[in-house]
């Protein structure tokens, strides 16, 4: 499975997993793949730092990388008190009413209301600057390109800038700002996505971007079968991310048992793509919560960032609510695939053993 990029980054497997949770990272980054540590969740640049220290510390010298998360059009800045000032009335009234109808009771008196704030360009460039101070291979943007002088930053430091593109038009102007490696995501995905599916998506990237920037194909790769499918299109590697919900390692970060449970049992039809988590499009695991959005009386989702301050207790209220049918997660349609907790090294195993049975098969058929 070995390709250019690997050398690139010093890593063994064309395997990027995007993920909230340091222990997940750390544990692909030691099974020979490029663990990236989703930065967006830390309001406090401090606790990044701790983080950071900590996979420093537990990835066995092995690289690993950073995503933050810049809009390509600055959202408004500001704290998390003044910028909730900025929600209208008649939503905060729908969240509470819809919680009310779901059976989600509220949380202790000062509990698990503070929004994400890593959304905003000033929270995200004091990730960039707290990352640098450690030993990243790679910054990622979720949201296209970064500023310039952010991507200048990053090669000063000599460390790569990789950013997602929905569109070949996008990954044209994200390589003309100095972007390094482009992430081709699919429709299929988690998270913020696109409108084109991967297999549309993938071979346009490449053959617009041409043979000397490296892309990775994302957005329904869960498999070593689609790991092999998107080499085929033309990748370098895969950018993996919603496969690693139901690994053991993320229990660290969530130990949630209601949420596991509706990812393991869902399948590849019960997601979503909506605006209501964030503010941008963005597939989430459809239940009751979903539903109620979409309802006549539902009003429309705010902007980047005010959406994501409106629903933030929200979602904190119905994790502690610990009920399956009522809860907010952004995950891919290959949840149909996650049906079982297994650990981050078993998941790697089954992926490079599936590619090579799949490699396999095109070498006979091709043979013939």
């Amino acid at each position: 499975m070995r390709t250019d990029l690997c050398d690139v980054f010093g890593i063994d497997l064309p395997i990027f997993a995007f993920t909230p949770s340091e222990h997940v990272a750390a544990a692909v980054s030691r099974a020979g793949g490029l663990g990236v540590l989703g930065a967006v969740r830390f309001n406090d640049p401090d606790e990044l730092d701790r983080t950071l220290t900590w996979l420093d510390d537990n990835t066995d010298g092995k690289p690993y990388g950073v995503d933050v998360v810049m809009p390509m059009k600055v959202p408004t800045e500001g704290t998390s008190t003044d910028l909730g000032s900025l929600i209208p009335p008649e939503h905060l009234s729908f969240v509470d009413r819809t919680l009310q109808q779901l059976g989600v009771p509220p949380l202790p008196e000062g509990e698990g209301r503070e929004g994400v704030l890593g959304w905003l360009h000033s929270v995200a460039r004091s990730h960039v600057d707290v990352a640098l101070a450690h030993r990243p291979v790679l910054i990622a943007n979720a949201l296209g390109s970064p500023p310039v002088d952010v991507i200048e930053q990053a090669h000063a430091a000599g460390v790569k800038v990789a950013a997602l593109a929905g569109a070949a038009k996008h990954a044209l102007s994200h390589v003309a700002n100095g972007v390094d490696v482009i992430i081709a995501q699919g429709y299929e995905a988690g998270g913020h996505t696109g409108e084109i599916a991967s297999m549309v998506l993938t071979p346009e990237i490449v053959d617009a971007v041409g043979p000397d920037v490296p892309v990775l194909g994302a957005g329904g790769i869960g498999s070593g079968r689609q790991v092999a499918a998107s080499l085929a299109l033309g990748a370098q590697g895969v950018w993996t991310g919603s496969v690693w919900l139901t690994t053991t390692e993320y229990q660290e970060l969530n130990s949630n048992r209601a949420m596991t449970e509706a990812l393991v049992r869902a399948g590849s039809g019960d997601t979503v793509r909506t605006r209501i988590y964030t503010g941008k499009p963005a597939r989430l695991l459809k239940t009751k919560w979903t539903q109620a959005w979409e309802a006549e009386d539902a009003p429309a989702p705010l902007p980047m960032p005010l959406q994501n301050l409106l629903v933030a207790g929200a979602h904190n209220r119905m994790s502690a609510h610990d009920d399956p049918d009522t809860i907010s997660m952004p995950v891919g349609q290959i949840v149909g695939r996650m049906n079982e907790v297994r650990p981050v090294a078993e998941v790697m195993a089954g992926l490079v053993e599936e590619f090579e049975q799949a490699a396999a098969r095109i070498a006979d058929v091709a043979g013939r």
